[in-house]
């Protein structure tokens, strides 16, 4: 039976995580808190069995409570730590109490204050300690980062990356061909996959049709292949963009030549295969 799995969503208790970036007045759908039944509901909507909750802030508190998530709609949790500090030490923290696996980590690289954060001695030390652990890194990078997620990715081929939001393709109707050549440099890079979300979540609704996500989506399929897509929703996110089901469905449409082997792979198995301890 092969089991769906969107391999990026987002919870938060803001009473507990303050999500400081969120405006209320422009961004009123996702406004509150989103918990586990939520979460099951959106699921449930868009025909997948469980999730991957990525981290939304960079705070150990924040991933030690997610990892603490209801394990019958989670299959794992991306936290963060702090990558330059005692790693083992943060990641020992979040596992204390946990009832999720933590499958990898990630941090806010494209609002880092250092453009220059995933080149550091000291980042690159922390990912030593995640290969060790067996854990992934996510990266969510502009697409101008592309690059330096390439030579990261190339220095460290121990470690199973996995790109954020293709990288942050431009706008549909925008120049796209520093981006793709990004893409596709990164993804020759075979410790890299690669996930097909977030790219709508910046839109407004009803301002897109599937066909205008085509190259974005065709030329990712392109360069990393059926065996390293995952779907992924980006909810709550996505629920600026036009929702969770219409994202689904946008993809299941662009994605509507592969088959049905491959199509299992980018829905669900790659996101167990990649996010699985080793």
């Amino acid at each position: 039976m092969t089991v769906g799995i969107d391999a990026h969503v987002h919870l938060w208790d803001r009473a507990l995580d303050p999500q400081d970036w969120i405006d209320p007045e422009t961004m009123a759908p996702i406004a509150r808190d989103f918990g586990a039944s939520d979460l099951k509901e959106m699921l449930g909507s868009t025909g997948l069995d469980h999730a991957v909750v990525v981290q939304s802030s960079n705070s150990l508190a924040e991933s030690v409570r997610l990892a603490q998530l209801d394990p019958s709609v989670v299959a794992g949790l991306v936290g963060w730590v702090d990558l330059t500090t005692d790693v083992e030490a943060q990641l020992d923290e979040i596992r204390r109490n946990a009832t999720v696996p933590l499958v990898g980590v990630r941090h806010l690289v494209h609002i880092d204050p250092d453009p220059e954060w995933l080149a550091r001695e000291d980042v690159a030390l922390g990912i030593g300690v995640l290969e060790r652990e067996g854990l992934c890194f996510d990266f969510v990078v502009r697409d101008w980062q592309l690059p330096q997620a390439a030579v990261v990715s190339g220095r460290h081929e121990g470690v199973r990356f996995v790109l954020d939001h293709l990288g942050g393709p431009p706008a549909p109707g925008a120049d796209a061909s520093a981006w793709a050549a990004g893409l596709k440099e990164l993804a020759r890079r075979p410790n890299v996959a690669a996930k097909v979300s977030g790219i709508v979540s910046g839109l407004t609704p009803g301002s897109w049709r599937a066909e205008d996500l085509a190259d974005r989506v065709l030329i990712a399929l392109e360069a990393f292949g059926p065996d390293r897509l995952l779907y992924g929703s980006d909810w709550p996110l996505v629920e600026l963009g036009g929702g969770a089901v219409a994202w689904k469905a946008a993809v299941d449409s662009l994605l509507g030549e592969l088959s049905a082997a491959e199509r299992a792979r980018v829905f669900g198995s790659n996101a167990a295969d990649i996010y699985s301890r080793r």
